[in-house]
């Protein structure tokens, strides 16, 4: 995240957040922007609240609480270690504190309070405002580096991602209304109608309430939402194994071959079905026990190994060559003794070159009769013809 981005530009859910009857119980901090409203008790790790929050139920806090001026709690608050209260804090039952509880001026604590460490009675700045005037003092000084360390630091130490949300909301178990993007995790449980810019939901989660978005709407793999999924001019996403017990009505809509929609669908622009499934069990390489990824792939045609071929005749070449010379010799002495023009020639007088059958025949026959003179006989034989 970037030092000069608003951390509370939208409403993240973290995975395996749950809303339970009256609470919001999550693993990790919950944070909640100025002027918002949250219906419901919640129960955290750490929760912060800035000005002007009004909670409908208790607080209950595993680490640190720290509530900001005029803010109002309508139940219990119990702090598993310190505890800040802003200016004219409005707390309906009981405040209890393990550790050291810094309070400000004006706090009305209608059934009363007790802490176990020290009870300072002040207006202090907040440690949040504490820590965004000295990362802005470090980038005024030009110290980008030292600033984004101190960030990171503070990112690193936190072991789960917190509840975010952001400015001016409304969550209750009704509906959850925010002017800002929205990311749920996966496998939470959520009760209310969601209201936002975009929505994104994550894998195996169920929402009891519907969808409703100005822009995109994706949800992963695994989903039921109890409750109609619509969106104003964005698109839809429904991935694998998503259950909509309701109605489905957008711009464009992308659905999965395995998703199931119990309503209709009301798509303005196209509705576009795919089968992941199939297009992964396509894509996947068969598995025979061997790893043949990294081999070579197989020509289709197989090289033979590079071997002289055995001839069908042998030993021939010097008998057709000593038939060439002596037709050479031949034609010489004709063309001494005729006239050269004479185009009366007759194919008696060519030289008849035997060809491989014949001279293959000649060669057993001599090799049967293992003559040494049956080569020069059969030579002798195709001259005389």
């Amino acid at each position: 995240m970037s030092l000069r981005s608003d951390p509370l530009d939208r409403l993240a859910i973290p995975d395996g957040t749950v809303v339970e009857e009256h609470d919001l119980v999550a693993d990790g901090d919950v944070v909640v922007g100025g002027q918002s409203t949250v219906e419901f008790g919640v129960r955290g790790r750490n929760v912060i609240a800035g000005e002007r929050v009004r909670f409908g139920g208790d607080i209950e806090a595993d680490g640190d609480c720290r509530l900001d001026m005029w803010c109002d709690v309508a139940g219990n608050v119990l702090v598993g270690e310190d505890a800040y209260l802003g200016e004219r804090v409005h707390i309906a039952g009981q405040l209890m504190v393990s550790g050291d509880l810094d309070i400000g001026d004006d706090v009305d604590i209608e059934e009363g309070f007790e802490a176990n460490g020290w009870i300072v009675i002040r207006n202090p700045v907040p440690t949040v405002v504490f820590l965004f005037i000295y990362l802005a003092q470090l980038l005024r000084l030009g110290e980008e580096e030292a600033a984004e360390e101190v960030w990171n630091e503070m990112r690193d130490g936190r072991e789960r991602d917190p509840v975010l949300v952001p400015r001016s909301s409304h969550i209750s178990d009704d509906a959850w209304r925010v002017s800002a993007p929205a990311s749920i995790g996966s496998e939470c449980r959520l009760h209310g109608n969601l209201r936002a810019e975009r929505l994104d939901v994550g894998a195996d989660t169920e929402i009891f309430g519907s969808l409703r978005a100005k822009g995109d709407i994706a949800i992963a793999a695994g989903t039921v939402v109890h409750g109609d999924v619509t969106t104003r001019g964005g698109t839809v996403r429904i991935a694998a194994g998503v259950h909509v017990r309701g109605d489905v009505s957008c711009e464009a809509l992308e659905l999965d071959d395995d998703a199931e929609i119990d309503g209709a669908i009301r798509a303005r622009d196209a509705v576009r079905v795919v089968d992941t499934e199939g297009a992964a069990d396509t894509a996947e390489e068969p598995a025979d026990g061997d790893d043949t990824a990294d081999d070579e792939p197989v020509p289709a045609v197989v090289p033979v190994e590079e071997e002289e071929p055995e001839p069908a005749v042998v030993r021939v070449e010097q008998a057709v060559r000593r038939v060439a010379d002596d037709a050479d010799e031949r034609n010489d002495g004709d063309a001494t003794e005729g006239d050269p023009d004479d185009d009366n020639a007759t194919d008696d007088d060519a030289v008849h070159i035997p060809d491989a059958e014949e001279t293959a025949a000649a060669e057993s026959a001599s090799e049967s009769e293992e003559s040494p003179d049956g080569l020069a006989g059969a030579l002798a034989e195709a001259e005389k013809r």
